[in-house]
């Protein structure tokens, strides 16, 4: 499965690389998609993979505050990208005429730079807060890698409520701000589609936002569980096996999901596909 998120995802950007007709703003949002999910997988699922094949788990300080840091950059990184990926749909069905303009390839450029600093000064931020804790008593953390609420359960000291509190706060607030924008979007290109008077338009112009839906969705649907979920008796193993699910399955339904749903990239991909094999043959 590892394997398959970083082939998979890699495909979509050699595809997108080689193919010009995809060299437009959806398509680059999307490789920049995938660059983060690689890099959050890579983060992750490695350190998962060879603590379960090893008797002896332990992580350093340093080590553990890196993987910290650059899982929630990427993290936020893959929301910010969503986010703009939305903006995107709303202006190609909303604001045909003014497309090229508004979504210009330096305009482009530029809001995934924002992403990625957004979501590096985001990850520098609550990784200073969470370590700036105090830690006492058992060093195990009872979590796969780490995350961030295993670690505050083994902090100590007055203030360690106050900035659970606040890292959550922090994490849903930027979670829901993305997703009411993302929301926001779809309101009005949903009543622009309704205008359309033709079905066959109406099917053809929802058909480019599918995709992007569907990792919307999945995407938030495990965050909002793992941020938002009430604690129970088991809220310690629930949320492992939960953050588990997310780390490992967004990563890998999302480039099936794009290749499957989104027709224009499937020609693309089947087409590189022949053209490598036509070549080998001859």
């Amino acid at each position: 499965m590892y394997l398959f998120t970083l082939l998979g995802n890699l495909l979509i950007m050699g595809t997108i690389w080689r193919e010009h007709s995809l060299h437009t703003p959806m398509y680059l949002f999307l490789c920049a998609l995938s660059i983060s999910e690689i890099l959050f997988t890579v983060v992750v699922t490695p350190r998962m993979l060879a603590d379960m094949l090893s008797t002896h788990r332990s992580i350093t300080f340093v080590a553990c505050a890196s993987q910290m840091f650059f899982s929630f950059t990427f993290g936020f990184t893959h929301s910010f990208l969503l986010m703009i990926m939305g903006y995107d749909r709303y202006v190609a069905i909303c604001h045909p005429l003014r497309y090229n303009v508004l979504m210009s390839p330096r305009d482009c450029a530029r809001l995934v730079s924002c992403c990625w600093a957004g979501g590096s000064v985001m990850g520098l931020i609550l990784t200073l807060i969470v370590f700036h804790l105090n830690f006492c008593g058992s060093n195990e953390i009872h979590h796969f890698g780490c995350h961030v609420f295993a670690l505050l359960k083994l902090a100590c000291g007055k203030e360690t409520a106050s900035v659970t509190m606040g890292v959550i706060l922090v994490c849903v607030t930027a979670l829901l701000g993305c997703l009411f924008l993302i929301v926001l979007s779809y309101v009005f290109i949903v009543a622009a589609i309704l205008r359309i008077p033709s079905a066959e338009g109406r099917h053809k112009t929802f058909s480019t936002c599918v995709s992007h839906l569907t990792i919307v969705v999945m995407h938030y649907g495990f965050a909002s569980i793992i941020y938002l979920k009430p604690k129970g008796a088991h809220s310690m193993d629930n949320n492992t096996l939960l953050a588990t699910t997310y780390t490992v399955f967004t990563p890998f339904l999302s480039p099936i999901i794009f290749s499957l749903r989104n027709k224009e990239l499937k020609i693309a991909i089947q087409r590189s596909f022949h053209r490598k094999f036509s070549s080998l043959g001859s």
